[in-house]
C-alpha cells in the first residue's frame, strides 16, 4: 500500500476531523433512531431483555456494515451535484458536506425526541436536493435545479415511496397466510405482562430481529460510509481517490476498453475538438447540453487522458499522488457519461459491452471503501442502537394499532422488512427501515382487523410527508450559510 504525503493547512485538518465527527454522529443517531425499529418486537414481546436485544442488534448492525458492498453508499453520492462531488475539497464542497450532515442530524433528533419513526434516508436525500437547488441558484450561469441529478433522484424516490406500500401489503398478506397455515393460538396472542413467549416463538422473533438488523446495517450504514469517502477523497485524494490495491485485471480492462471506445467517440465527434473535456462531459451529465459532437469529442479526449495516465500492470501503483484526483475525475465522468449513453441506446451491442466493461472496472477503482471506514461506521451505528431506543419501541409496539402487537404481527412485519431491505441492498438502492417496518405493523393491524390509532398514524404520516421538504429547505439554507461563512473566513 502506498502512503501519500500531502501538504494541507491546519484549517483543512480541522474541517476534516469535524466532517468525520459529524458523519459518524449521523450514523450514531441513525442507530438509535432507525434501528430501534428492529428491536421493537423482541423487546415489546418480552422475547429478549432490552439490554440483550439492543446489544445483539448493535452487533448485527456492525456485521451488516462490514459485509456491505458499497453500492448504496455511492448511489447516495450519485445524487449530489457533479461539480461538488468533483471539487469536494473546495469551500463549496465543505459547505455541502456540513449542510447535508447538520440537516440530517437536526431532523433526526427532532423526530426521535417526539417518538416519531421518521426516515433517515428521506432526511439525507431531502438535504441533498436542498444543496443541489441552492448550488444552482448560487452558481453564476446555472439554471435553477440543474445541480440535482433528477434521474437518479426519481429512481431513489420511487424505491422510497413503493417500499412502505410493499411493507403494508406483504406484511398483512403474510399474517393472513400464517393464520391459514399455522393454527397454534399461542402465535396470535399479545404479550401478557413480563412473561416471555414460548421458545419456538422466541426463536422466530429473534431470527427476524437479526435479519432486520443485518439488513439495516448493510443498507443504512452505507449512507454514512458514502459521505465519509466523499470527505476523504476531497481532502486527501492522494490516498483515497483511487483504490491503489485494486485488482490489476480492472486496470487492464479500463485501458483496453478506453482504447476501443476512443475511435468510436472520435468518429461520432465529426471532427470537433474539446478544449475542456471535463466541463463538456459535466454539462452533458447535468442536462445542460444535449448529446452533441462536442460531447463525443470530450469523451474521446477523456479516453485518451485515461490511457495516458494509467500505466499497465504493477506500474499502476506508482501513479504520482498529484495525478490521482485527475484520473479519478476522468473515470467518474467517463463512467457516468457511458451509463447515460447506454440508456440512450446509441451503442451497438459490441460497443455497449465494451462501455459496460469500462464502467464496471472504473467502479472497482473509484467506488472503494477502506476497512477502517466500515469499522468506524459500524461502531457508530452499533453504539447508537444501544442508546435511546425506548421512545420508538413504545410507538411501534403500542401506538400504531388499537390493540397491542401480537407475536405473529411482529414476526410478519419484521420478516417483510428484512426481505425488502435486502432486495433494495442488492439493487444498490437506499430504503427506509423505519417506513417499511412501521407500514408493515400497520398492515398486520389492518389484516387482523385490530384497528389503527388515527392520532399516531397522522403524526407518523405528517413526519413522513414533512421530512423531504423540511430537509430540502434546511439543506439549502445551511449550504448557503456555510458557503458565505467560509468565504468570510477567507477559505476559498
Amino acid at each position: 500500500m502506498i502512503i501519500a504525503t500531502i501538504t494541507v493547512s491546519y484549517w483543512t485538518y480541522f474541517f476534516l476531523f469535524l466532517a468525520l465527527a459529524l458523519a459518524l454522529s449521523f450514523e450514531f443517531i441513525n442507530g438509535f433512531h432507525d434501528t430501534a425499529n428492529a428491536v421493537a418486537t423482541v423487546i415489546y414481546t418480552n422475547t429478549l431483555r432490552p439490554w440483550v436485544a439492543v446489544i445483539w442488534s448493535g452487533l448485527c448492525n456492525l456485521t451488516g456494515v462490514l459485509i456491505a458492498t458499497g453500492a448504496v453508499a455511492y448511489s447516495i453520492v450519485a445524487l449530489l451535484p457533479v461539480e461538488l462531488v468533483l471539487n469536494v475539497g473546495s469551500s463549496a464542497g465543505f459547505a455541502m458536506v456540513f449542510a447535508l450532515l447538520l440537516s440530517a442530524i437536526i431532523w433526526n433528533l427532532g423526530t426521535w425526541y417526539f417518538g416519531l419513526p421518521a426516515s433517515s434516508s428521506h432526511t439525507l436525500i431531502g438535504a441533498i436536493m436542498g444543496v443541489g437547488l441552492a448550488n444552482s441558484l448560487l452558481t453564476p450561469g446555472s439554471h435553477f435545479g440543474e445541480g440535482v441529478n433528477w434521474a437518479k433522484a426519481q429512481e431513489v424516490a420511487t424505491v422510497l415511496v413503493v417500499s412502505p406500500i410493499v411493507g403494508f401489503v406483504c406484511a398483512g398478506a403474510l399474517l393472513l397466510l400464517c393464520k391459514f397455515l399455522i393454527k397454534n393460538p399461542e402465535l396470535y396472542k399479545a404479550p401478557e405482562g413480563p412473561k416471555p413467549p414460548p421458545w419456538w416463538i422466541r426463536v422466530m422473533l429473534v431470527g427476524t430481529c437479526t435479519g432486520v438488523s443485518l439488513a439495516h446495517g448493510s443498507n443504512d450504514g452505507q449512507k454514512g460510509m458514502g459521505l465519509i469517502m466523499l470527505i476523504l477523497i476531497g481532502i486527501l485524494p492522494g490516498i483515497y481517490a483511487l483504490d491503489m490495491g485494486a485488482d490489476l485485471k480492472d486496470v487492464t480492462a479500463i485501458t483496453t476498453s478506453a482504447a476501443q471506445l476512443q475511435p468510436v467517440y472520435a468518429a461520432k465527434a465529426e471532427g470537433k475538438t474539446s478544449e475542456n473535456p471535463s466541463k463538456d462531459i459535466s454539462n452533458y451529465l447535468k442536462g445542460h447540453t444535449g448529446l452533441t459532437p462536442q460531447v463525443y469529442a470530450a469523451m474521446a479526449a477523456s479516453c485518451a487522458d485515461v490511457i495516458k495516465q494509467m500505466p499497465a500492470g504493477e506500474k499502476f501503483k506508482n501513479i504520482p499522488e498529484e495525478e490521482r484526483r485527475g484520473l479519478r475525475t476522468d473515470l467518474y465522468l467517463l463512467s457516468g457519461a457511458n451509463a447515460k449513453l447506454i440508456k440512450a441506446k446509441v451503442f451497438t451491442d459490441a460497443e455497449k459491452k465494451t462501455a459496460t466493461t469500462l464502467d464496471d472496472a472504473a467502479d472497482h477503482l473509484t467506488k472503494h471503501i477502506p476497512l477502517w471506514v466500515k469499522i468506524a461506521t459500524a461502531l457508530a451505528l452499533g453504539l447508537g442502537t444501544m442508546i435511546g431506543w425506548k421512545r420508538i419501541v413504545v410507538t411501534v409496539g403500542e401506538k400504531i394499532g388499537k390493540s397491542h402487537l401480537t407475536y405473529a404481527q411482529g414476526a410478519s412485519a419484521e420478516f417483510v422488512a428484512m426481505c425488502t431491505i435486502w432486495a433494495a441492498d442488492h439493487l444498490g438502492m437506499p430504503v427506509s427501515t423505519t417506513h417499511v417496518l412501521s407500514s408493515g405493523i400497520a398492515g398486520t393491524m389492518a389484516a387482523n382487523r385490530s384497528g389503527l390509532q388515527a392520532q399516531t398514524l397522522r403524526n407518523i404520516l405528517l413526519a413522513w410527508v414533512l421530512t423531504l421538504p423540511v430537509c430540502t429547505v434546511l439543506g439549502a439554507l445551511l449550504f448557503a450559510f456555510g458557503l458565505n461563512l467560509l468565504f468570510w473566513l477567507g477559505l476559498h
